[in-house]
């Protein structure tokens, strides 16, 4: 049933094409369509044969290296969808505060932001001129993608914090959460600037040809839900209501977000990314009808025996019931070492084995 809260459901509904922008859209597919996080990266070889010559960084620097990189699960895969090769802190570079991808340690800031002068010392961000390389990108894979959805993305106020109070990746997100206790005029100035300039950023990628975008919230889970609503709710409101005003899809992902849902929910995104810790029909009940869900099998089932893959493939899609409105995708990104042949195998399970209609069981 069509309400106020379901925009994206017009009487153009039949000008939507595709199964995953139809999905997108809570509409019937002929298939349920599939992606995957990480989709491109160190699992793939033809990936190691690019990164043995440049470096993470060089690779988005250089258009036409990512877009290469981008097509490249397409091809291997047969996805339904590509998602733009980038990496959630390039904004962090014309922020000016000295990223670099330490060899084994993941990325490392220099100037990590701890003070309200930290936070005025932040450069301004020209997203179309800092980081226009993404945009190059963008540009040269529409052509190639020969009509396969393309996914920009950005991190979620949030998740880039995080990495900039840390100085880099964090388990306990000790220095972020005493900011948010202890200092929250710090904190507040410093999402507040980080909302804009990732705004800006997606907008400047849906405008140079991206059709539809995903927020990465992936360590909001460290958050209890008050915290959650306090400290970055209206920030990733922000964010999401700037993609949504552009008219395209726009995905709402973080991970043990169990205990969120609603509160992401009221955040905003037309899908609602949900990870393993919750059966899916578990959290698309509390989420509700009117918002489609993207998931949400566990990385590490990849590493299994193909019938053990097909088992939980097969579960995940009796869970959503033929429902319109699935994205078939894992819970997080694609591991390290995953065997590409049993990710071609979820690919190829999932179209075989859905939709599956409401009341009918899988075999």
């Amino acid at each position: 049933m069509q309400t106020a809260s379901t925009p994206l459901i017009t009487d153009n509904c039949s000008l939507i094409t595709g199964n995953f922008l139809r999905a997108c859209h809570r509409l019937p597919a002929d298939t349920t369509p599939v992606w995957f996080m990480r989709q491109a990266g160190r699992y793939m070889p033809e990936y190691r044969v690019i990164r043995e010559k440049y470096s993470l960084i060089e690779i988005c620097q250089h258009p036409e290296l990512a877009a290469e990189v981008t097509l490249q699960p397409v091809r291997a895969l047969g996805v339904d969808a590509a998602i733009l090769f980038a990496d959630i802190l390039l904004p962090a570079i014309p922020l000016g505060v000295g990223l670099e991808f330490a060899k084994g340690e993941g990325p490392v800031l220099q100037n990590p932001v701890r003070t309200l002068e930290d936070v005025k010392n932040l450069r301004p961000v020209n997203p179309e001129s800092d980081l226009g390389y993404v945009m190059d990108a963008i540009r040269l894979l529409r052509g190639p993608l020969n009509g396969v959805p393309l996914i920009g993305f950005c991190g979620a106020p949030f998740t880039v914090a995080s990495y900039l109070i840390e100085g880099g990746s964090s388990r306990e997100f000790l220095k972020t959460k005493t900011m948010m206790y202890s200092a929250p005029e710090v904190w507040h100035a410093l999402i507040e600037k980080l909302s804009v300039v990732l705004s800006d950023y997606l907008v400047a990628q849906i405008r140079a040809g991206v059709q539809a975008v995903q927020v990465f919230d992936s360590w909001v889970g460290a958050l209890s839900p008050s915290d959650y609503e306090a400290f970055v709710l209206p920030y990733s409101q922000k964010v999401l209501t700037a993609a949504k005003n552009e008219g395209v899809p726009v995905i709402h992902f973080g991970t043990n977000t169990a205990t969120l849902l609603p509160l992401m929910k009221r955040a905003g995104g037309d899908v609602i990314g949900l990870d393993w810790r919750i059966p899916l029909d578990d959290g698309w009940r509390v989420l509700g009808d009117d918002v489609a869900v993207q998931g949400n099998l566990d990385p590490a089932v990849l590493f299994a025996p193909r019938d053990e893959i097909k088992k939980r493939v097969q579960d995940i899609l009796k869970r959503a019931n033929g429902k319109p409105g699935h994205i078939f995708n894992l819970g997080h990104g694609i591991l390290q070492h995953t065997p590409v042949d049993n990710v071609k195998a979820i690919v190829d399970m999932v179209h075989e084995y859905s939709p599956l209609p409401a009341g009918e069981e899988l075999g």
